[in-house]
């Protein structure tokens, strides 16, 4: 090696880059990302396919319904949210009351429990024969359904409140970051011109917080228009579920991906509107870092009301369907706690597991990736591959299953001329291509951890692997991987819950005979068989209150911390 070469070596080190091998970390990041992006590709190339004399029968019958529906699901949602998760935001920031410690974590809990359990949940409470009317009846002495008017909760706006009870910590948990940032000095001078709470709250604290939430409104509807569960159960037809039933029902996969392809479409434009909104909402906070405002004290009948504020939305959002399925599955453990159950929950665990493994390893290699190389090109490819998160499962199935089933008919065909013999499906009729689906999805959920674990690690801890002979490799596995087990795990029991949860594209994709929870819960609340779908939908509550505990712990720490003198 020469002395030049020597050189532009040692200052490579000193810059902290290894010679030639970021080069490889950046096809490595765009060949993940190819092949994440891929279903998505898929799908926007279909809007361009010919599906024949279908498609112009979905637009002249469905299609309009679906546009509808899920506009009028989105407003419903978007206002339902805004109101629970700024409101209460507001009072267990800004005000004191009894209670509002325990309300700042509670409120995050509802986030646990997926909106079609809450349908399946609310339906058996609140129907014809359930308790609720059952008891309006004894108690006044209604003698029938004529006698009086109740609520259909199976409808549109059943819909959009099961939505917004289980959507609404998005918006809430980042209003509440803004609220806490505002600077005191803020507040402080709009008092100081005769402002009340009320008036501070909309004219001064909102504005500033308008960027958080409209970012929480956007992933819960995001969240709205992914779901398939509650509007199949609600019989409101979207889009979701026009992808399933052209599908299966129809048989015609062009026409089922021109409907992904529209679906897409929706997602892309809220994200612009997203955007759009906030372009020139740029506000400038005054004042020293972590300076809180005053509180606002409620006295007299304020106080009640602001605990009654908060414990709504915990209660109908989580603890009331949680004990109707607490209570349900007690109640018939014999039938609800069966063999099947076991095997369900099996399933469930090896997708879950598998699924966590594969998508932290490849947000592992992502995250590094960039840490490594330090260009555009290499983050545009972490960006590209974590865009999936956004995209529906419905939408992300479809765009999975096309080439996938192109593949296994081209490599059945080969084989036949090679063996004489097709050996049918290979990828299709495994849980391959279901869990490539999820890591799609979720991805970007693995990736957001550990970008930031490896965030906090200084860069000074590479020079000093360097020194002692480690490569990038051998520097990520004993220096990094260490420091990051937390990130890690996170990451992992992330993924891990979200699998648990995501209805759509595994009801799409699974191999037969190869169900899993939530499947299983669709299929007993599809046949009103809600005391068989108790145990499996408690278990995926159960389950999805280990990270938002975990979230709610660590917010409540951070709390205290930046409260401490």
């Amino acid at each position: 090696m020469s002395v030049d070469q020597r050189l532009r070596r040692a200052f490579s080190i000193a810059q902290g880059r290894w010679p030639q091998r970021p080069n490889l970390w950046t096809i490595a990041v765009w060949a993940v990302a190819a092949l994440v992006s891929l279903p998505i590709g898929v799908v926007l190339g279909s809007i361009f396919a010919d599906a024949g004399e279908i498609w112009v029968h979905l637009a002249t019958t469905v299609l309009p319904q679906y546009v509808i529906n899920s506009l009028l699901l989105m407003v419903g949602v978007g206002a339902g949210t805004l109101i629970i998760g700024v409101g209460t935001a507001w009072l267990v920031t800004m005000c004191v009351f009894p209670g509002r410690r325990l309300f700042e974590w509670a409120l995050l809990l509802p986030l646990a429990a997926p909106a079609y359990l809450l349908a399946y949940t609310y339906t058996d409470f609140l129907e014809y024969y359930g308790p609720v009317q059952t008891g309006l009846r004894s108690l006044l002495g209604w003698e029938n359904a004529n006698a009086y008017w109740f609520p259909n909760v199976r409808s549109l706006g059943g819909a959009i409140a099961m939505f917004s009870l289980t959507l609404y910590p998005y918006v809430y948990l980042l209003a509440r970051v803004a609220f806490l940032e505002l600077s005191a000095s803020t507040l402080e001078a709009s008092r100081s011109l005769g402002c009340g709470p009320w008036r501070s709250f909309y004219t001064v604290a909102l504005p500033l917080a308008r960027p958080a939430v409209m970012a929480g409104i956007s992933l819960a509807l995001m969240e709205t228009l992914n779901d398939f569960g509650t509007v199949q159960y609600f019989s409101v037809p979207t889009f979701t579920t026009g992808i399933y039933r052209t599908w299966f029902g129809m048989g015609e996969r062009v026409a089922a991906a021109q409907l992904s392809a529209t679906l897409l479409l929706f997602i892309f434009a809220l994200i612009l509107l997203e955007r759009w909104s906030r372009r020139q909402a740029k506000f400038y906070q005054t004042g020293q870092p972590g300076q809180r405002s005053t509180p606002y004290w409620l006295k007299g009948g304020r106080s009640p009301l602001a605990v009654l504020a908060c414990l709504l939305p915990v209660t109908l959002g989580l603890l009331l369907p949680g004990g109707l399925l607490v209570n349900m599955t007690l109640r018939n453990l014999d039938d609800t706690l069966d063999h099947s159950f076991w095997d369900l929950a099996t399933h469930s665990l090896i997708l879950s597991v598998l699924t966590a493994a594969i998508a932290v390893s490849v947000s592992l290699l992502l995250a590094y990736g960039v840490r490594l190389t330090q260009n555009r090109l290499t983050r545009l490819g972490v960006r590209l591959a974590a865009m999936g998160y956004g995209v529906p499962g419905a939408v992300i199935a479809v765009g999975i299953l096309i080439p996938v089933a192109r593949l296994d008919n081209a490599m059945a065909g080969w084989i036949e001329q090679i063996f004489g013999s097709s050996p049918g499906l290979l990828i299709s009729g495994t849980i391959t291509a279901l869990v490539f689906a999820y890591l799609v999805r979720f991805l970007a959920v693995a990736l957001g951890a550990v970008e930031s674990g490896l965030a906090k690690i200084r860069p000074s801890l590479d020079d000093a692997s360097r020194s002692l002979g480690y490569g990038p490799t051998g520097t990520l596995t004993r220096v990094h991987a260490p420091l990051m087990v937390s990130s890690l795990l996170t990451a992992v029991m992330l993924v891990f819950v979200d699998v648990m949860k995501e209805l759509p594209a595994t009801l799409v994709i699974r191999p037969f005979n190869f169900d899993t929870l939530a499947v299983r819960v669709y299929q007993y609340a599809a046949d009103e068989r809600l005391m068989e779908a108790s145990a499996p939908a408690l278990m995926i509550l159960l389950v999805g209150l280990l990270p938002v505990i975990l979230l709610s712990w660590q917010i409540a720490r951070a709390s205290r911390l930046s409260s401490e003198p």
